[in-house]
């Protein structure tokens, strides 16, 4: 049998042109996409097997130069220039913007790396009245060019058949002449790093990697601007792209141009935009409630017959109950949540799909301007409803420190994902199932959980740029991508991805904490001739009862028992875990009425008869979900992202700070 031989392969191209995508179809991963820029923050790598070859595919972050502006770009043009042992580059143009995608595609062929051209959404670009003559563009360029469809997986084939070939090919002339004033230094710096190419030698000089130890021959440096001669080569080089491509595109207006514009004219207006926004969340949030109902009943009554089944079946003893009332009721508290979390992702695919987040990150320029942060911070924002630890990466397309900085330190505002079991279940306690001219209570307090959020993220921006020193200014440039017809399968089949990266990553956790707390809850101390044993015991009597009562004190004038604060406790880990806590605690406790973990808790009475999930104290409970700090995870991400424990600490202590005192306001004004 012939043995494998792996080949590497960069993928690279400007931001928004679909490089996830077809890294995806190359690899059969789902790594997440979007329409707007910077949703691949750092390079990731896949592989795949085609007729005895294996191939690593490495997909680097989308830029618009080789020059970076910003830390993502950073990240793209120190592993473009100085990976070695790869084949060649895959470089991806999309059809509606292939001029802009010339200045890079031209610096990378002039810093000598072989390159196959993947044009891709050239169907849509047909669709919106753009013509591309492919054959003349690919004689232009001397390069190997496959049209792709990446989402339709049209094309795929076709390209790894010619990665197999080895059909990276590069221009034997150079695009771009060094300027005459500056041809004596790069001869210089060529001859010292022994290359021929004369290009790389501009860059040290461009990219200022050579003044920090500059050589005696090259002391020269010294009265070179590298922006300057960084714009000028910009310049140049858009220039020669006009030449290039006069009478290779030719374009028309359609109806679907001229629909768009006319979208926009609302959906990105200064008032009736953030109205539409607005509503789009509503209906959002209302299907959050009114689809998850079925799936998590059937959920609900799928552990419930788990848990008597092996309640029933097993052996009376305390393996019995680690498994009946302790492993399968916390993992299914969380379980049932899924539905919910699926069908929010699901929509927020579809708005990113349809060309629609990317008029929100627009939209919302000029809005964030006054907090201290710009359009771009909109991404992590929107991300956080997602996950915390992602949305901080994605960060690093902000280019202006203070505002990337002061993004981190607010995204965690953001309601995540595991925020939404907290949610869903104290809101499903305390709020009844009326509506509002047709919209669900739970449905318009679900979305105001989610705009206090937002508005907490702002303020605190908004206080906390003042003591952030201003490094410079930034300014939002992107492309609004045409709106198109979502592909539904394709985006459903991400969510089952996502929910069962969610069901086994909070499950392990979950897994793990529920025998913990089944241990710490099923035994508790009893005296013994002068000597403390352990031993099966009452909830109340268990270790766990006297830890929980141990911080009482603490929680008490935020409304909280033992029991909830165990489950703050325990949900330091993740936030999901908080059900999942209190969905073990209630199945262990004998003295619990029958039923759902939701009505347990419903049921649930203090000694002098009050209910335990009063209002005041599931208002408390959301607020307290809403500003305290998500989970260790994310405490972790920003401080490999900010590189200081002080600001990670001062974020930790203000958000837990924030959370407490919030919460006991509003306890003690409600209850």
């Amino acid at each position: 049998m012939q043995e494998n031989h792996e080949k590497q392969v960069l993928l690279v191209g400007n931001p928004n042109v679909g490089k996830s995508t077809l890294f995806n179809a190359l690899c059969n991963t789902t790594q997440k996409t979007g329409n707007y820029a910077g949703v691949t923050v750092s390079s990731h790598s896949g592989n795949y097997s085609y007729k005895n070859e294996e191939v690593k595919i490495t997909d680097l972050p989308g830029s618009y130069s080789i020059y970076p502006s910003s830390e993502d770009e950073a990240v793209f043009s120190k592993v473009l220039l100085d990976k070695k042992n790869y084949a060649g580059v895959i470089y991806i143009l999309e059809a509606l913007s292939i001029k802009r995608g010339m200045l890079l595609l031209q610096q990378i062929l002039d810093a000598g790396l072989p390159m196959i051209i993947v044009l891709n959404q050239v169907d849509q670009a047909k669709r919106r009245g753009v013509d591309i003559d492919v054959r003349k563009l690919e004689e232009t360029l001397g390069l190997k060019i496959i049209q792709t469809n990446a989402k339709e997986q049209t094309g795929i084939e076709e390209l790894k058949e010619s990665i197999l070939k080895n059909e990276f090919k590069n221009t034997s002339v150079p695009y771009f002449d060094i300027p005459t004033e500056h041809k004596n230094l790069v001869e210089k710096i060529v001859a010292r790093q022994n290359s021929e190419n004369a290009y790389k030698a501009w860059l040290s000089i461009s990219l200022d990697s050579d003044k920090k130890n500059p050589a005696d021959e090259n002391s020269g440096l010294k009265s070179v601007n590298p922006k300057r001669i960084q714009v000028q080569e910009t310049v140049r080089r858009y220039q020669l792209a006009d030449k290039m491509l006069q009478g290779i595109i030719s374009k028309k207006q359609n109806a679907k141009e001229l629909l768009t514009e006319k979208l926009d004219k609302v959906l990105v207006h200064k008032f009736w935009g953030y109205i539409i926004f607005l509503l789009v969340l509503l209906i959002i949030f209302q299907s959050v409630f009114f689809l998850a109902e079925y799936p998590m009943n059937w959920i609900d009554g799928l552990f419930a017959w788990m848990s008597g089944f092996s309640g029933e079946h097993l052996p009376e003893g305390p393996l019995n109950s680690l498994i009946s009332n302790g492993i399968i009721p916390g993992v299914g508290g969380i379980v049932i949540f899924t539905p919910q979390i699926g069908i929010l992702l699901f929509f927020l695919y579809i708005l990113e799909d349809s060309g629609y987040m990317a008029r929100v990150v627009f939209l919302m320029d000029r809005f964030l301007r006054p907090f201290g942060l710009n359009g771009k911070s909109i991404v992590p924002l929107v991300s956080g409803t997602a996950c915390a630890i992602p949305a901080v990466m994605s960060t690093r397309n902000i280019e202006n420190l203070r505002e990337r900085l002061l993004t981190i330190l607010v995204t965690p505002f953001m309601t995540c994902s595991a925020r939404l079991p907290v949610y869903s279940i104290m809101i499903g306690l305390i709020i009844s199932d009326g509506n509002f001219f047709g919209i669900s209570y739970k449905a318009l307090v679900l979305l105001a959980m989610y705009l206090l959020g937002f508005f907490v993220a702002l303020l605190s921006a908004f206080i906390l740029k003042y003591f952030i020193k201003e490094k410079g200014k930034s300014y939002l440039v992107m492309d609004l991508p045409t709106y198109k017809k979502p592909l539904f399968w394709y985006d459903f089949k991400l969510v089952l991805g996502k929910v069962w990266e969610f069901i086994t990553g909070a499950g392990k956790i979950i897994f793990v904490v529920s025998i913990i707390i089944w241990v710490l809850s099923y035994f508790g101390p009893k005296l013994n001739e002068n000597e403390i044993v352990a031993t099966d015991v009452e909830l109340d009597h268990s270790y766990l009862a006297r830890m929980g009562r141990a911080i009482e004190p603490a929680i008490a004038p935020l409304g909280y028992d033992w029991k909830m604060g165990v489950g703050i406790l325990t949900s330091f880990v993740a936030r999901e875990v908080f059900v999942g806590t209190m969905s073990t605690l209630y199945s262990l406790d004998d003295d619990a009425p029958e039923g759902k973990v939701i009505d347990k808790m419903r049921s649930d009475v203090k000694p002098d008869g009050s209910k335990v999930f009063s209002f005041a104290t599931g208002i408390s409970v959301l607020l307290f979900y809403a500003f305290a700090m998500q989970c260790a995870s994310t405490v972790a991400i920003v401080y490999k992202e900010t590189k200081s424990w002080k600001w990670t600490g001062f974020q930790l202590a203000m958000m837990t700070g924030l959370a407490y005192f919030v919460s006991l306001i509003a306890y003690q004004i409600l209850k």
